[in-house]
């Protein structure tokens, strides 16, 4: 990720919270419960403080794979934690105080997850010199701030290689929130992986703003539209990247006849769809939140965090494609050669249409 203007960076904060939430589980224990996580206060180990994106846990994304890095941390670091969600529309002051909070009650280090955190890190990581803060896709400064941030080209390289390779109509789509230098990585990738495969295939874009309308990321109906769109002139794999919005176009797939596919983002959507959207899921690009939180955890315990951007790409296995369902094992050696060629240089991925 590379470092945007302040300016650039409100206009698009919202439209990054929503892009990086998928449905939030309506029954919460199901993912564990929120209280369950860091109910053992025991540990010696680092004392996490997670500072959730709206929706909290239960969202089967960013949130919950934050809460799975820090899982794993108290599993495997002796860690203990604390869990404090954010509301619907609160005020910049409300985060704030929930990182103060943390601070205060002798938390460190402190995770933020998601963007809309970046300038209350900034301010309150200042008046807290002693703790160290991360904040998932931020881009935040200070000497005691860690920005945990994602090669989501690559993953969306090789969905695109994915999407070539299991292609009939020769002719896949892809549906983006709004364009910016958020979503045009997911879309240059994507288009430059199916390219690789086969530079003849056809990729049809539909955007859901292009004016940085932070709706377009919980838009369903209007996701369930140009999917239509797409399906209909004849491409038969859809890729998206357009948070909430997603599920209209899981919504249209699981009408379609076999053969006819959607691809996740972020997290491994199939696990969270229904069992007539899972039929249709070919896979999904990964943003291995989980890792980068626990290798935080872990510097910190081993004393080695250090400021600025942390990046997670291909090689550190920050980002990549789900097997889920079994539909792409005909294909997965294929796509894996792409990978190695990612990983050696060989290859690289666009960030920019």
């Amino acid at each position: 990720m590379r470092h945007t203007s302040k300016l650039a960076a409100v206009a698009i904060t919202v439209a990054l919270i929503l892009a990086g939430c998928a449905k939030k589980n309506e029954d919460a224990a199901a993912s564990g419960g929120s209280d369950e996580l860091c109910a053992d206060k025991s540990g010696a180990g680092p004392k996490i403080g997670l500072a959730y994106d709206i929706g909290g846990r239960g969202d089967h994304s960013f949130n919950d794979l934050a809460a799975a890095g820090v899982k794993k941390s108290l599993d495997e670091l002796d860690a203990t934690c604390e869990e404090s969600e954010a509301a619907a529309q609160e005020p910049d002051s409300a985060k704030e105080e929930r990182l103060r909070t943390l601070a205060e009650a002798g938390f460190n280090p402190i995770v933020a997850v998601g963007f809309v955190y970046t300038e209350e890190v900034n301010k309150v990581a200042k008046e807290y010199p002693d703790k160290k803060f991360a904040v998932v896709d931020g881009f935040a400064e200070g000497p005691n701030i860690t920005n945990l941030v994602f090669s989501v080209e690559q993953g969306s390289f090789l969905v695109g290689v994915a999407a070539g390779l299991k292609t009939k109509a020769k002719h896949v789509g892809f549906i983006g929130g709004t364009r910016g230098p958020i979503i045009d990585p997911f879309a240059a990738g994507y288009k430059a992986g199916v390219a690789a495969v086969d530079p003849s295939i056809k990729v049809d874009m539909k955007w859901l703003s292009d004016k940085g309308d932070d709706k377009a990321f919980a838009n369903p109906g209007g996701a369930k539209t140009a999917a239509t769109a797409l399906y209909d002139a004849g491409a038969d794999i859809v890729f998206h990247a357009s948070g909430l919005s997603g599920g209209g176009l899981f919504d249209v797939v699981s009408t379609k006849p076999d053969g006819i596919w959607a691809i996740g983002v972020d997290s491994d959507q199939y696990q969270t769809a229904t069992p007539e959207q899972q039929k249709h899921i070919l896979t999904s690009s990964l943003k291995k939140v989980d890792v980068a939180v626990f290798d935080f955890a872990k510097a910190f315990k081993d004393g080695t965090t250090k400021p600025g951007y942390d990046l997670y790409d291909i090689k550190r296995d920050g980002v990549g494609y789900a097997t889920s369902g079994g539909f792409l094992d005909d294909v997965t050696p294929k796509i894996d050669e792409y990978k190695a060629k990612l990983i050696s240089g060989e290859l690289t991925a666009p960030s920019k249409l």
